[in-house]
């Protein structure tokens, strides 16, 4: 256990409890509201950003969250020109981001080795400034849940009587769609690209799975996802494993068992 008096492993602790509050919040709220998917597309454009930061010498996760706000700004725009194929909108914004990233992944060769760092995780590699961006990222998504939660409750179930009853429903989808752009950019230094989306995915299917009410799901997504992260790592650092990829099996892992057990 002498991994644990590491400082590299204890600013992996701190950055991984940090998202086990963020990634799995706003996993709820696009799982809900059927917009799952774009956890992937906004990782592969913020791919392409880490690797135009790495090409032009600037912090790779800062360019990488300028690329998924732009991102969600282009989603916004296609889901109302294609009302009817909302998921459309994903699939055409994932399209340019990978053919960006490969573009750009051609033209800088020599930070490949970094850039596999953002596909697939480097939680072990977080620095101060690392924590510093997560932990600002942290405090705003759980600041603007905790002032607007009523509003977005009602947005997530019921999107027409939002606007029906007055409330400024493009001011809140956009809202949703900045944070998760947010979470997504300081995530995949920590699970990587790849895999991102299960932290907002996996931890909101147990939460339905166990939760009676929308306040229960809140609690309950946020509990499975720190259990998972702080176990998965105590498992890598024990074993020599992935991070990333031990994380992500210990969720699906805890959703099997709670469907079995749901079952009987």
């Amino acid at each position: 256990m002498e991994i644990l008096t590491s400082e590299f492993f204890q600013k992996a602790l701190i950055g991984g409890v940090l998202i086990g509050i963020t990634a799995p919040l706003m996993g709820l709220f696009l799982v809900l509201r059927r917009l799952s998917m774009i956890g992937d597309t906004l990782a592969h454009v913020s791919i392409a950003g880490v690797a135009l930061g790495f090409l032009i010498g600037i912090y790779p996760i800062g360019v990488g969250l300028l690329f998924a706000l732009a991102a969600t700004l282009a989603i916004e725009k296609l889901r109302k020109a294609y009302k009817s194929y909302a998921e459309l909108s994903s699939a055409i914004i994932m399209s340019g981001g990978v053919a960006l990233a490969s573009l750009l992944f051609t033209l800088g060769k020599g930070f490949s080795v970094s850039v596999n760092d953002y596909l697939f995780g480097s939680i072990y590699t977080l620095d101060n400034f690392d924590l510093l961006v997560i932990a600002i990222v942290t405090v705003i998504v759980v600041l603007v849940i905790g002032t607007h939660m009523k509003e977005l409750f009602l947005l997530t179930f019921d999107e027409d009587a939002a606007a029906v009853s007055g409330l400024p429903t493009r001011y809140f989808n956009l809202l949703i769609s900045v944070m998760t752009a947010l979470v997504i950019s300081v995530s995949i230094k920590i699970v990587g690209a790849l895999l991102v989306s299960a932290l907002l995915t996996i931890p909101t299917a147990c939460a339905l799975v166990v939760a009676k009410s929308f306040r229960q799901s809140v609690i309950a997504v946020v509990l499975i996802a720190e259990a998972a992260i702080i176990g998965g790592l105590m498992m890598a650092g024990i074993w020599n494993l992935a991070p990333g990829g031990t994380i992500v099996l210990l969720l699906i892992g805890v959703l099997l068992l709670l469907l079995l057990v749901k079952r009987r």
